[in-house]
């Protein structure tokens, strides 16, 4: 069968029927495209375990970004992308090699952003403190949008990009609303009475007409929020609140997770809050905890004693 062909198909299959976002299937063809062309794949039988290695070896010498080799998780991206497909081609009957010969690269444990609990009390009361001291009415309301978007984010523990679609029509009288994440996947995440109140007071002092739930810009030329504005005033407030270490949206996520995980919510709870589709992506959040599990154990353990 016909390469190209069969790409084609499995990049239709999984937009149509797996429901994948547009981004996600450009780059599974972008990884199979380079794959095809360096090992000069032109039938699906051309795929062998022989030059499947081959192309991780030229992978694993391609240049990073640091002027070291391409990163190990980059290169899974190709090998995930490959098994994907070979499993399209297992199910229409297509003979190839089978996808679970192809293993992926280990990876280092992830490192997470974290700050400490004072530090995150200082950085949510930053855009009030600033707010008290601005006299500008523009930026008087930038400081109760950046309020908003703080509360609102360690709230729910949405990603940036989920929080910049969020429209202005959000219900506040309710206490949840439904967030569409990563595969255009629905889910529901809660508002706590902070959160809600700032949101509130920033949807009141704005005088535009603007559809979505946070803007930027100038009061005459304003566009919805994007995750690059919401990292560019985070900085600020991170500055103000006197945190060296290096915080970005995602880290309030982060501190979401690891506030329930260490309050004592279980770990599939928390999957489902965070929109993870793998609970191996909840689980990087357990070790984070493991302090607080060493302590009980060294208070309650008699040997330990």
């Amino acid at each position: 069968m016909d390469a190209i062909a069969a790409k084609r198909q499995f990049l239709e299959h999984i937009e149509i029927e797996r429901g994948r976002a547009v981004k996600t299937v450009e780059n599974y063809d972008h990884y199979l495209s380079r794959y095809f062309e360096q090992m000069q794949v032109k039938s699906v039988s051309d795929i062998t375990e022989q030059n499947i290695r081959e192309f991780r070896l030229w992978l694993n010498r391609q240049p990073g970004t640091k002027n070291d080799s391409m990163k190990r998780r980059t290169q899974n991206y190709y090998m995930i992308a490959l098994r994907a497909f070979l499993k399209f081609l297992r199910k229409r009957d297509v003979e190839a090699i089978s996808p679970e010969k192809i293993e992926l690269a280990k990876l280092p444990e992830r490192q997470i952003d974290l700050i400490t609990s004072a530090e995150l009390e200082r950085l949510m009361k930053a855009p009030e403190e600033a707010l008290a001291k601005e006299t500008n009415e523009h930026k008087k309301l930038a400081c109760l949008r950046d309020r908003a978007i703080l509360e609102l984010l360690f709230s729910t523990g949405l990603r940036v990009s989920e929080l910049c679609s969020l429209n202005s029509d959000l219900d506040l009288t309710r206490d949840e609303l439904s967030v569409r994440g990563k595969g255009e996947k629905v889910r529901v995440v809660f508002l706590s009475g902070a959160a809600k109140e700032s949101v509130r007071d920033y949807l009141t002092a704005r005088k535009d007409m603007e559809e979505a739930l946070f803007v930027d810009g100038r009061p005459d030329k304003l566009h919805r929020i994007i995750p690059r504005d919401v990292q560019r005033h985070l900085k600020r407030y991170v500055a103000l609140a006197g945190i060296t270490s290096v915080v970005t949206p995602h880290t309030l996520r982060h501190a979401f997770a690891t506030d329930l995980l260490s309050n004592g919510a279980d770990i599939r709870s928390v999957q489902q809050l965070l929109g993870h589709a793998s609970i191996n992506t909840t689980q990087i959040y357990t070790h984070i905890t493991d302090s607080h599990l060493r302590e009980i154990h060294k208070k309650f353990h008699s040997h330990s004693r």
